[in-house]
């Protein structure tokens, strides 16, 4: 049987925060948590409904057993306290590339450099033990908070794909993609580590 390129039991361990792998026993805690409604103000799902959080990370804990999806939850250090959610998605191994998506946290945690860590966590097991060629990330174009955030971690935008996606609504979404390559890391990695 071949090795899974990102291992079924991985913990990513940061100085304020910790990256754990979501199970589904822990589905009703993060659940929990996506009921702060700041959280959903400028997204295109509200996971604080039902209907739209137990599908969709059942769907991602389903995901990750056959390598296509990895949920987390992110923890502060040290303790049980879950401040939110992230995953790596649109796994390709066989291109060396992925990404990281559907992070959220509860709005406490907003301009604390939570995201930052998060982020830092990720991409570090991405390019450094992984050795991707590529990571992306995307944003609902008209997200001015998620945009500006990606481009604080150094990412680099690509283009906006019209229409890319219908939301639960029904209506259209535009999406922002943003990316960072493998010989851009090294120059990122010392300024997103002092954001925390």
């Amino acid at each position: 049987m071949e090795t899974p390129w990102i291992k079924p039991d991985l913990l990513l361990q940061g100085k304020n925060i910790e990256l754990r792998p979501l199970q589904f026993d822990m589905l009703d805690a993060l659940f929990a948590v996506s009921q702060d409604a700041n959280i959903w103000r400028l997204t295109s799902v509200d996971y604080s409904v039902r209907e739209n959080f137990y599908p969709n990370f059942t769907a991602a804990l389903k995901g990750r057993e056959t390598g296509k999806a990895y949920p987390f939850l992110i923890c502060l250090t040290g303790t049980s306290q879950i401040i939110g959610t992230t995953r790596l998605l649109e796994i390709f191994p066989e291109d060396r590339k992925l990404e990281i998506g559907v992070t959220w946290l509860a709005s406490e945690y907003w301009g604390t450099g939570a995201n930052a860590e998060c982020k830092y966590l990720l991409l570090e097991h991405c390019f450094d033990t992984l050795k991707a060629n590529r990571v992306q990330f995307r944003a609902k174009s008209d997200n001015a908070r998620s945009r500006r955030a990606l481009e604080k971690i150094g990412a680099t935008f690509e283009g906006v794909l019209r229409k890319d996606k219908i939301e639960p609504g029904g209506n259209a979404r535009d999406t922002a993609f943003f990316s960072i390559l493998s010989e851009e890391w090294p120059d990122l990695k010392p300024t997103l580590a002092a954001r925390f």
